[in-house]
C-alpha cells in the first residue's frame, strides 16, 4: 500500500537495553511478550506451555517464581526455551538471586518490596554478574501505602512517583539495564500514568493493561489502551493480559502492532464481515483461513471479500486476495498483487488460498535470502 503521511509514528527516543539476545528500546522491534499460567515448579508443563508461545511468535516469556520449588524448576527451563525468561519476583529476594542464577535473562521486581537497602544490592549484584536486566513493575493495584495515604487513591502521580523512586534505587546501585511498567486494570489510569512517565525517564517502556478480562473485552480493553500509547510512539515491549491461553495474549499482541504499521508477523487477512451479498461463507471461511495459515511466519497480506462491492478495492493493496462473485454465483475472482488473475470455484477456495499464501511466503524468503548472501 502507499506511504501516507498521516499514517506516521513517530516514537519516543528511548535507550536501549537487553534481554537476553533481545533489545528493549532505541531502534529495536516493539516486542511481544505473554506469561506462563502454569505451576512452575511443574517444569514440564511450564516448558511445553513456553513451546506453544514461542510457536506463536512470542519474543520474550515471563515465569512466576513465587517459592524455592519455583527456581529450582527455572534452570531446566530456562535451558529449554529458545526465547528469554523473565523470571516474576514480588517479595522474596533470594528468590531473584536464585533465577538470575538459574539463566533468566530478566527479573520483575518491585524494589520497594525487596526490602532493605542490603537486600536490594544483592539483587543488583547478582542482575549484573548474570547478565540480567531489571523490570520495575509498578502496579495500581499494589501501590505502597504511603502512597495511597499521600493522593487517597492510585493516580497518574502515585504511579510515576512509584516508578521514580525505584529508578532511584536501581541508579544508586550503579544499575541502568531496566525498563519500567506502571500498569493498571483502568485503561484511563493507565495510559495517563504512561504518558507522564515517558516526560520524566529514557529507559524503554513496557507496556500493559493489566488484569484486563476475557479474550474479547480484555482484547478489546488492550487494543484501546496499548493503542492508544504506541500511536502516541510510547512502548518497546508489550504483553497482552487476558483470561486466556497464553499464546492468544501473544496473537493479540501481533495483530495490535499490525493493525499501527509497527510489525508484521504471519498473514495479514483483511476480511469484511459478510451480508446478503456475499458470495460464499465469508466467517467459516475466514476462520478456517486463519487455523489452516497460524504455520505461516512471513509477513504478507490477504483479502477474503464476499463480494464485488469493495473486493477488488481491497484487493488492490495485498499481495493475494478473493473477491466473491455474488451470492449464487459459485465461483469468485483470485487477486494476485492487486491485479485480477483467474477465476475459482468457492469450494476450491480454501486449499487453494493457503496453497498460494504457503508459496508466497517461500518465494519471499527466498528473495531475502539472496539479498543477505
Amino acid at each position: 500500500m502507499g506511504h501516507y503521511a498521516f499514517r506516521d509514528i513517530n516514537r519516543r527516543k528511548s535507550r536501549q537495553i537487553h534481554v537476553g539476545s533481545v533489545a528493549i528500546g532505541g531502534d529495536a522491534p516493539i516486542s511481544v511478550q505473554t506469561m506462563t499460567n502454569t505451576v512452575t515448579a511443574d517444569a514440564k508443563a511450564t516448558i511445553d506451555q513456553i513451546r506453544r508461545v514461542e510457536e506463536a511468535g512470542a519474543d520474550l516469556v515471563r515465569v512466576s517464581c513465587p517459592d524455592e520449588d519455583s527456581t529450582a524448576a527455572m534452570k531446566a527451563i530456562c535451558k529449554a526455551a529458545t526465547i528469554p525468561i523473565i523470571a516474576d519476583i514480588h517479595f522474596h529476594y533470594k528468590r531473584a538471586i536464585e533465577a538470575a542464577e538459574a539463566g533468566a535473562a530478566c527479573l520483575r521486581i518491585n524494589p520497594g518490596n525487596i526490602g532493605s537497602a542490603a537486600r536490594v544490592k544483592e539483587v543488583v549484584k547478582a542482575a549484573k554478574d548474570h547478565g540480567c536486566s531489571i523490570r520495575i513493575g509498578v502496579n495500581a493495584g499494589s501501590l505502597e501505602n504511603e502512597l495511597m495515604e499521600k493522593y487517597g487513591e492510585p493516580c497518574p502521580e502515585a504511579m510515576v512517583e512509584s516508578a521514580l523512586k525505584h529508578v532511584a534505587i536501581l541508579e544508586e546501585n550503579d544499575f541502568r539495564e531496566y525498563k519500567i511498567s506502571v500498569k493498571a486494570s483502568d485503561a484511563f489510569l493507565a495510559v495517563a500514568s504512561y504518558k507522564a512517565l515517558a516526560e520524566a525517564v529514557d529507559c524503554p517502556l513496557h507496556l500493559g493493561i493489566t488484569e484486563a478480562g476475557g479474550m474479547i473485552s480484555g482484547t478489546v480493553k488492550s487494543a484501546i489502551g496499548i493503542g492508544n500509547l504506541l500511536w502516541a510512539g510510547i512502548g518497546d515491549t508489550i504483553r497482552v493480559s487476558l483470561s486466556a491461553p497464553p499464546e492468544e495474549e501473544v496473537r493479540v499482541g501481533f495483530d495490535i502492532l499490525k493493525s499501527l504499521g509497527l510489525r508484521s508477523r504471519g498473514v495479514n487477512i483483511i476480511s469484511c464481515p459478510s451480508c446478503a451479498r456475499q458470495g460464499f461463507d465469508v466467517i467459516n471461511t475466514v476462520k478456517t483461513l486463519e487455523d489452516r495459515l497460524k504455520h505461516i511466519t512471513t509477513p504478507m497480506s490477504l483479502s477474503i471479500i464476499g463480494c464485488v462491492v469493495n473486493g477488488p478495492g481491497e484487493a488492490l493493496g495485498t499481495d493475494i486476495g478473493f473477491t466473491g462473485g455474488g451470492a449464487g454465483k459459485g465461483h469468485g475472482q483470485i487477486y494476485l498483487n492487486g491485479a485480477p488473475v483467474y477465476r475459482i470455484e468457492n469450494g476450491d477456495l480454501i486449499d487453494h488460498v493457503v496453497d498460494l499464501c504457503e508459496k508466497k511466503a517461500a518465494e519471499i524468503e527466498a528473495t531475502h535470502n539472496q539479498a543477505a548472501e
